[in-house]
């Protein structure tokens, strides 16, 4: 063992402190805060409906309450359960007092999600059931965003209370899973596409498992190559009682701090955007199903590029169904199987086009499509979106089409992608304000366990520092691609990385209950998804819905 490894592992622990008094101006302003965000947020809807003419009776505009205020709940639990992650190395390195600490955090993950793109968003969306997707305002629709909500956020209170870094991304993804195969099982097997895309859950699975590997190693090794060319001891041995470190130290630690919760911001703040969504497109469709702030003098360019499109659908089919509602059908039933590569696909998804840029050249823009129109314009949108998007990335796909035309496809899906996949201002302040205060309260008991029981010894600034750059770095080069990741696998293993380089070893318990969370997850949010939603569909059915 070297001198920097025996200096490590017999380091005193000196833990912060982390019971300070909450000025009560400091508690009543947080309440201020979330209160006026939820004020902001029923005030939104009710002008973006008035604006299209769309009226919410008494018994709608409660329900979508309710639906919102449990999206906003996972954020919230969300915020304060993985950011505590972000806040462990800089308390814990005495670089700043813990109050300061969240507060600080919470406001860059508010930056994070309202700077985000929604790519993952929507990443996340089509995980779920293609048939739900397409009827999200039915009981169906309304029983699965319920289901896979209040299961990913039973999930992380129970791993929260017993203090383990478990992740809201991997709760989520299993509580889709869920309810997907519920939704399967429910309709007999007899179309296994009811269930969930098993082509995007592997994408992001992958990225999910994959993750912590590139934490756990890239954090042990930026640590060793740190003990390489900084030889500063300080940076390997525990901070000196409360002192605060060095200012250059100081200053890293507090960046990479505010990376990771920048970046945290910016993956998992989407993760409930991309919900609301489908939820305000359930119970007001009208206002949400289409982007109706898309100005009039685009819609040239879409009916251009669907024309342009369509000429190429075209010049690979075998013929094309003069029926609409054919067309959607085939359509529909490619985009399920995510068997793409035929002619008769190519001639349905031409026919299908040429009525949607017609409609919508009739009606002059998206903003003025009529309240009656709206949901069968919306879906027939989504149809083409996706099953285009499929043709463009299908290798079978792609060698009976030339470059020229994938151009030509692709962007065609970015028109369509700018009339559907929008995210509303007031939704990106309401889950930012929802994840930045959640980050506020509760952060305690994660940090003292990434703090205290990973490593053997106390943290030092090197391992904060290394680990969070590599998380930083890994969350948003996911974001830059559209991977939902889990901050909190990330960093913990991460911190288990810099721990394992410095010398200082792991605690096996902590270690072995981690990964005991991170291996039943997915399989306990899908029997809770999977249970409620079934739950709610059989409820519902009783009550005559």
């Amino acid at each position: 063992m070297t001198a920097d490894s025996s200096t490590a592992a017999s380091a005193p622990r000196t833990g912060p402190k982390l019971d300070h008094a909450i000025h009560p101006s400091g508690r009543w302003i947080f309440l201020a805060v979330l209160i006026g965000g939820l004020a902001y947020a029923g005030f939104s809807i009710a002008i973006d409906t008035a604006q299209v003419g769309e009226s919410l009776a008494g018994g709608a505009f409660a329900f979508l309450a309710l639906a919102l205020l449990i999206a906003l709940g996972f954020e919230f639990v969300n915020g304060f359960h993985d950011t505590a992650n972000a806040v462990a190395t800089v308390i814990y390195t005495h670089s700043m007092p813990a109050p300061l600490a969240v507060v600080w955090s919470g406001f860059f993950n508010f930056l994070g999600v309202m700077l985000s793109s929604g790519a993952v968003a929507y990443a996340v969306i089509t995980l779920l059931p293609v048939d739900l997707i397409l009827n999200v305002g039915s009981v169906g629709g309304f029983a699965m965003i319920f289901a896979l909500l209040l299961a990913a956020i039973v999930w992380n209170l129970a791993t929260w209370a017993a203090g383990l870094p478990n992740s809201s991304s991997h709760a989520l993804i299993g509580s889709i899973l869920g309810v997907g195969l519920a939704n399967q099982m429910i309709k007999g097997g007899a179309d296994g596409t009811s269930g969930v895309d098993m082509a995007q859950v592997w994408k992001v699975l992958s990225a999910l498992a994959f993750s912590p590997v590139v934490g756990f190693v890239g954090a042990l090794l930026m640590l060793l190559v740190m003990k390489r060319f900084l030889r500063d001891r300080a940076l390997y041995e525990a901070p000196k009682s409360d002192t605060p470190p060095p200012r250059g130290i100081r200053a890293l630690l507090i960046g990479t701090c505010t990376a990771v919760s920048f970046a945290h911001g910016s993956n998992d703040g989407q993760k409930g955007m991309g919900l609301i969504m489908l939820i305000l497109i359930g119970c007001a469709p009208t206002a949400y199903a289409l982007n109706r702030t898309m100005p009039e003098s685009a819609t040239p360019a879409f009916v251009q590029a669907a024309h342009d499109a369509s000429t190429a659908f075209v010049a690979h089919a075998n013929g094309a169904p003069g029926d609409v509602a054919a067309a959607r059908i085939d359509v529909t039933r490619a985009l399920k199987t995510k068997q793409v590569a035929d002619p008769v696909v190519y001639g349905a998804l031409a026919t299908l086009s040429d009525d949607v840029s017609t409609r919508i050249a009739g009606y002059g823009s998206l903003g003025k499509v009529p309240a009656a129109a709206t949901p069968n314009l919306r879906n027939d949108m989504y149809l083409l979106l996706d099953t285009t998007k499929l043709i463009t990335a299908d290798t079978a796909a792609q060698s009976r089409f030339t470059a020229q035309e994938i151009t030509t496809l692709k962007s065609y899906s970015g028109q369509l992608e700018q009339g559907t996949r929008y995210i509303p201002t007031w939704v990106k302040i309401s889950v930012a304000l929802a994840l930045g205060l959640g980050t506020m309260v509760g952060w305690k008991r994660i940090v003292v366990t990434v703090g205290e029981k990973i490593g053997k010894s106390h943290l030092t600034y090197g391992m904060g520092a290394s680990a969070e750059l590599v998380a930083a770095a890994t969350i948003l080069l996911a974001v830059r691609y559209g991977l939902p990741v889990s901050t909190t696998h990330i960093l913990s293993s991460g911190v288990a990385g810099a721990s394992v380089a410095n010398g200082a070893g792991l605690q096996r318990r902590t270690v072995m209950n981690m990964a005991l969370a991170w291996v039943m997850t997915l399989p306990v949010a899908m029997l809770l998804s999977g249970g409620l939603y079934w739950l709610l569909l059989t409820l519902a059915h009783a009550l005559g819905y």
